[in-house]
């Protein structure tokens, strides 16, 4: 196989890349380098035995079509392109929303045009968000001591979901979704479109706007480094009222999902799946810290310290994705609970601080 990867050096795209590489396919990486940890995961995949034959790595922004057109005509025809570069936080796409509009709209449109005149028998998969939906105001929702819910999804939202583009980041991703799945439908490029809701796991180098897992779990981690050593504990800021409900999915479930589609591209191509752990794999942030004092082994008088900040704009308040369509049409669904894979996540970022992390 031939694949290309774009942000082929992000969270996701380096676990795939890795994944590939370990089949003996050939697999070309395009990233821009932009992200913290990029170009640690860069030399974590060339650091792979056969890297040299089968690893290409091109540093360049995907939304200048020249560039990509060219790697293109040096590395063409692909059979697989996993189009997972992207412009991925809310609050960037805020303060920036230029740069979010031409990573992920304008990037979109230049693979899928690469794509049509290069290798059209090619098969896209697309990472797509949950964010396509907006802030999902509208719902009447309840809440008890630890989460909201909405009686009337027990099961999370499903693909017949209104589409509604709320903030930049809704907008240039909800732009993208929306031309891959038409470029299906128009020029016949089987692509397929991917809805994700929390993504986390090993390789991924969070932020306070990004990966909100892997956040959370190096902040628990270093509090409990501090109650351990008799240190001052540090508070962290937690946007609204922790309430808040997602579905979340382990890497691991993840790279299942991207080589089953390929596995079964003839009945997925020009499909959109809604995509996350489901709602048995779903928590609220308090939640999410109850298992981290759990998991962390926090004694009785020890808590994790935090303090409130103001909602984000455009926040969902619940989303868990209806992973039903997946499981029928795929035959895929995730095998990591959120227990083990949290428990997962934690050691990646302890092995991480020390220098350890790129296995």
């Amino acid at each position: 196989m031939n694949i290309l990867i774009t942000g082929g050096c992000g969270f996701l795209g380096s676990n795939i890349a890795m994944s590939y590489l370990e089949k003996g396919a050939s697999v070309c990486v395009v990233d821009a380098l932009f992200r913290k940890g990029s170009s640690e995961n860069l030399k974590w995949l060339s650091a792979h035995p056969e890297s040299n034959n089968l690893l290409t790595f091109y540093q360049l922004d995907i939304a200048n079509e020249n560039d990509l057109d060219a790697v293109f005509q040096k590395q063409a025809p692909f059979d697989y392109v996993c189009h997972l570069g992207g412009q991925v936080a809310m609050t960037t796409s805020l303060s920036d929303p230029r740069r979010d509009f031409l990573t992920n709209s304008k990037g979109t449109f230049n693979v899928l045009e690469a794509i049509r005149m290069h290798c059209p028998d090619a098969f896209l998969a697309y990472s797509s968000t949950n964010k396509v939906y907006g802030d999902l105001k509208r719902f009447n929702y309840k809440e008890n001591q630890t989460r909201y819910f909405l009686e009337e999804y027990p099961n999370g939202f499903d693909e017949s979901l209104p589409l509604d583009f709320a903030s930049p980041y809704g907008c240039s991703k909800g732009s993208a979704d929306q031309y891959v799945h038409d470029w299906f439908r128009n020029f016949e490029i089987k692509t397929v479109v991917f809805r994700h809701s929390s993504i986390y796991g090993g390789r991924q180098f969070a932020s306070f706007d990004q990966g909100w897992i892997g956040w959370f779990c190096q902040k628990a981690i270093e509090q409990k480094e501090n109650y351990n050593k008799g240190k001052k504990i540090e508070p962290f800021s937690m946007s609204g009222t922790g309430k808040q409900v997602r579905d979340v999915l382990h890497a691991e479930d993840l790279i299942h999902l991207y080589h089953t589609a390929y596995e079964k591209k003839e009945s997925v191509a020009g499909e959109i799946f809604n995509i996350g752990g489901g709602i048995e794999n779903s928590l609220s942030l308090l939640e999410l810290f109850s298992l981290l004092e759990d998991l962390l082994e926090y004694q009785t008088e020890e808590k994790l310290q935090y303090y409130q900040l103001e909602r984000r704009k455009s926040d969902q308040d619940f989303f868990v994705a209806n992973i039903s369509k997946a499981k029928e049409v795929m035959d895929w669904e995730p095998e990591i609970s959120v227990k083990n894979g949290i428990q997962k996540m934690i050691g990646w970022v302890k092995k991480n601080k020390t220098g350890e992390g790129y296995e």
